[in-house]
């Protein structure tokens, strides 16, 4: 299930991370890749720790916290602290799955990568090239969203970003691990809470809505881990 979440990031606040990325301290993004992704990665990246992606990441995980389609989607229980990379001049990332667990640098927890994110900050008419693709049960997904906008998609999927031949693609990317682990049970909530807010918004009789929402707790609650 891929989910685009419009509007993660207001304009200024977009604005205000690309400022700050643009005299950031860019490091080879290779050092931060497992054997086998290192020989299919080509782009540059803030270090974990880096003070300016600690930062900006701030700014995401508030905005996340108060972003309803981002919480109906992920239920998350922990989210990584945002990263962020860059694209330049034929840069690339050649198809990859991410690792099943990542540790949270500079502390000894660990996450499980139920869901990985992509979060674009530059606009797609300020480079070509650069597509996220995505492999799922359809095919291949090409996505390029406008900036502030995100895409949600299965941490197991394999996916790889083309190479960018004009201009400069920024983005933050982070991974998480949600309360419902199995992807068929976290889909059903999803959709059953967007049916509810549709009915919701379609005044429709309290009492039913009563029932749907008390269903959705009940699956909630024997699914979820926290």
């Amino acid at each position: 299930m891929l989910i685009r979440v419009p509007n993660v990031l207001s304009a200024e606040q977009t604005e205000q991370i690309i400022g700050a990325l643009e005299s950031a301290n860019w490091d080879d993004g290779r050092h931060s890749a497992g054997y086998l992704s290192a020989e299919v990665k080509n782009n540059n990246q803030l270090a974990d720790q880096d003070p300016v992606a600690f930062e900006l990441g701030k700014i995401i995980l508030v905005a996340l916290d108060n972003n309803p389609l981002f919480t109906s989607a992920a239920l998350p229980l922990k989210i990584l602290p945002p990263l962020f990379n860059r694209y330049s001049s034929g840069q690339t990332y050649g198809p990859h799955i991410d690792g099943a667990i990542r540790p949270v640098s500079g502390t000894p927890h660990r996450l499980r990568t139920d869901l990985s994110a992509t979060l674009f900050l530059s606009s797609p008419d300020d480079y070509q090239g650069g597509e996220l693709i995505i492999q799922d049960t359809l095919g291949e997904r090409s996505i390029k969203y406008a900036a502030g906008d995100m895409v949600l998609y299965p941490g197991n999927t394999i996916h790889h970003v083309r190479p960018v031949t004009q201009g400069t693609r920024l983005a933050s990317f982070f991974w998480i691990q949600s309360m419902v682990r199995d992807l068929e049970q976290r889909t059903i909530l999803y959709r059953m809470d967007n049916a509810i807010q549709e009915l919701a918004r379609n005044d429709t009789a309290q009492s039913v809505l009563v029932d749907l929402a008390g269903i959705y707790h009940n699956l909630l609650r024997q699914w979820a881990d926290t």
